[in-house]
């Protein structure tokens, strides 16, 4: 009788996968193992042992290198998005920001982080924390959009 576990091993490895415990040697500077499948938030699947290939967190987190920073957030007025106090921002200055982008918007000098709303009369930088008012643009004001935010990275255990 044949192993299933090794047959389901030499499987994966004909398909091009990688079992993980032999994946860090073969990895480029830089890279990290990306897993086959996506990890279920239920139970675990014996597929999970096996590695697709690795990735590069600048690649996937960065469209534009030359147009792309990274900021830290400091306060809560964005947390109903899921952008925290200490968050680091993925800034994009090459995207055209849009209705409801997450954009670090410069007011009259000044920086903030805030969801961009047009309107009928204008444009409103939102708060995502209803403890902090809407910032609605007047005429005389000067408003730059200087990126949109394309990913707030945040710690989710000690």
């Amino acid at each position: 009788m044949r192993n299933p576990k090794k047959l389901e091993r030499a499987a994966a490895i004909q398909r091009g996968l990688t079992p993980v415990e032999n994946s860090n040697a073969m990895l480029p500077p830089g890279s990290h193992p990306l897993l086959a499948r996506p990890v279920p938030a239920g139970f675990p699947s014996p597929a999970d042992d096996y590695i697709e290939g690795c990735i590069s967190l600048d690649d996937y987190l960065v469209r534009h290198k030359e147009a792309t920073f990274f900021l830290k957030v400091a306060g809560d007025s964005m947390r109903g998005l899921a952008i925290f106090d200490g968050d680091l921002l993925v800034v994009d200055r090459a995207l055209q920001a849009v209705h409801e982008s997450v954009v670090i918007a410069v007011l009259d000098h000044e920086f903030t982080v805030k969801q961009l709303l047009h309107t009928p009369t204008g444009y409103v930088l939102h708060a995502a924390n209803p403890a902090y008012p809407d910032i609605v643009i007047r005429p005389e004001q000067e408003l730059t959009i200087w990126g949109v935010v394309r990913w707030a990275i945040h710690r989710v255990s000690v």
